[in-house]
């Protein structure tokens, strides 16, 4: 077997080695292993996940040769569970696969201890009281849960937690944590030692932006009441100051000085994001508190004293035109502030731990490193039940979902995704599921599905005629394309909830096959 380092090479350079160890470490169970199920497991098995469990009771049937690749014709009449669980085997042997041949729903009501012993539960195609029952059996377990379904052109994927606590949230955009508007003192001096006006081109030529801004932003406040540039004239102010300082025009420094002046605009402190997370009642810690909350704690208590009003800093430095004496220089500062902050930092958390009964040396030095490192991009998302959402749905969004044309299609699937299954529980069978005209199966779902629009406080609203027609063309099928996009979306968002790393989906995640559009309905 291949080396790990060289078999996920890849993928170790986007969440590292701690998001790998956390894959390893997972043990995911899967209920019904169709198409869309089988795709979403087989992307995690691939990725190097710990240890997996397939719920099915059905056998392989002529059917699913047309849309499961991982079953074939002599697997016909045998136990799907068993046939799907040998060819994820044999993909990646390192992965420990297990099956039950099992009824999933009737799991969910006859055991629901079952389900305690997985880091994740993958629920595809149930049924809306099925998930149901099972998210509240999750939440208490304090299991994580996605579901996701295909159905035809269309299909959703769906988190299920309590909570979900990010330290490695990785924004696409992220502004450098230079503290050009904030300097501390050791960054101040060093400043302060460098003289702008210098003769000797070559050195004007390589003083880096960060020293220019710092120097200029202190002669900005001396002239404005200590206050740094606000408006749009006040900003292309600042920039000409900053381009008065140039000796000659061929001065890139100073041009990627003037580049990076929006980072002296930026406000001091932390973003209304972050005070929202150190204020959250789960910031007053106690001794069943997780590692986050108790780094949160420290962090809170932090900001109040030796940050003044400032997270730790981060520590790092881009790239810029600088020579080489000075780069180090800076470098050597910042990597120790960063230091000196995280020792700080290290202090609080052992401290509020001891306070709260816990081990002062239970949350690792890696760990609270890589908190301070990412202080100003925590993130903490919640999930409503799926019962309240469906019970209580939040009309001001579902209203306007309703009215904005181009969220239309997305909560019209949304809404006949739950229809169908009411259909389902009343015709036992889904709309137009078998041969014959389905004129009779439109008339009736159009029938359940406006009893549902008036039971969610809708009344009033329709949906479009041609969803109708295309809920019965269907006929609950899973397409492969289609269930191979729902199952790649779901085993993402697995990898994003078990490495804790990137911010996973909020909302219902619904897709339109018909219109190529995927949208996120927060309910």
């Amino acid at each position: 077997m291949a080396e790990p380092k060289t078999k996920y090479d890849r993928q170790l350079r986007i969440w590292g080695e701690l998001g790998q160890s956390a894959l390893e470490n997972a043990s995911i169970c899967l209920l019904n292993c169709g198409p869309t199920g089988s795709e979403a497991l087989k992307n995690l098995v691939l990725g190097g996940i710990g240890s997996i469990t397939i719920v099915d009771g059905s056998k392989v049937e002529i059917g699913d040769l047309g849309n499961n690749f991982m079953v074939d014709a002599k697997s016909v009449g045998q136990s799907k569970a068993k046939t799907v669980c040998g060819f994820l085997q044999e993909i990646n042997d390192a992965v420990k696969a297990n099956f039950v041949e099992e009824n999933p729903d009737t799991l969910i009501s006859t055991d629901p201890s079952f389900f305690s012993q997985f880091t994740l539960v993958i629920a595809t195609q149930l049924v809306e009281d099925s998930m149901v029952k099972l998210d509240k059996i999750c939440r208490e377990a304090n299991v994580m849960l996605v579901l996701a379904r295909s159905y035809g052109l269309t299909g959703f994927v769906r988190i299920c937690v309590k909570e979900h606590t990010v330290i490695e949230s990785k924004p696409d955009h992220s502004l450098d944590d230079l503290r050009l508007n904030n300097p501390w003192p050791e960054l101040k001096r060093y400043v302060e030692s460098i003289d702008l006006n210098v003769e000797e081109p070559a050195a004007h030529k390589h003083i880096p932006y960060v020293v220019i801004l710092v120097k200029v932003a202190e002669e900005w406040a001396q002239t404005h009441s200590s206050n740094l540039p606000s408006t749009r004239e006040e900003k292309n102010e600042f920039k000409d100051l900053v381009k008065s300082k140039m000796a000659s025009t061929d001065e890139d420094n100073y041009k990627e000085a003037i580049v990076a002046a929006f980072k002296v605009f930026a406000p001091r402190g932390i973003s209304q994001e972050i005070q929202d997370i150190i204020h959250d009642s789960c910031a007053e810690v106690g001794s069943n508190s997780s590692d986050f909350w108790v780094m949160v704690a420290a962090l809170k208590e932090f900001i109040s004293n030796e940050g003044d009003g400032e997270p730790p800093l981060e520590g790092s430095m881009p790239d810029m035109i600088s020579s080489t004496e000075h780069y180090i220089n800076l470098q050597k500062l910042y990597h120790s502030k960063a230091e000196a902050d995280f020792l700080s930092m290290e202090q609080r958390v052992k401290s509020i731990l001891v306070k709260v009964g816990q081990d002062p040396s239970s949350i690792p030095k890696p760990t609270i490193k890589s908190f301070c490192k990412n202080a100003r991009k925590l993130k903490v998302c919640r999930y409503r039940t799926i019962e309240d959402e469906f019970k209580n749905p939040s009309a001001t969004e579902l209203h306007k979902y309703l009215a904005d044309e181009d969220y239309s299609s997305a909560i019209g699937f949304y809404i006949l995704l739950r229809a169908v299954d009411r259909f389902a529980a009343t015709y036992k069978k889904f709309p137009g599921q078998f041969d014959g005209s389905t004129d009779d199966d439109e008339s009736q779902l159009k029938t359940i599905a406006l009893s549902l629009l008036s039971e969610m406080g809708c009344d009033g609203y329709v949906l479009k005629e041609e969803l109708y027609s295309e809920m019965c063309r269907f006929g609950a099928a899973e397409i492969h394309v289609v269930t191979a996009f729902i199952g790649g979306v779901a085993s993402q968002e697995v990898i994003k909830l078990i490495t804790k790393q990137f911010v996973p989906m909020l909302g219902t995640f619904i897709f339109n096959g018909i219109d190529h559009k995927s949208q996120s309905l927060k309910l």
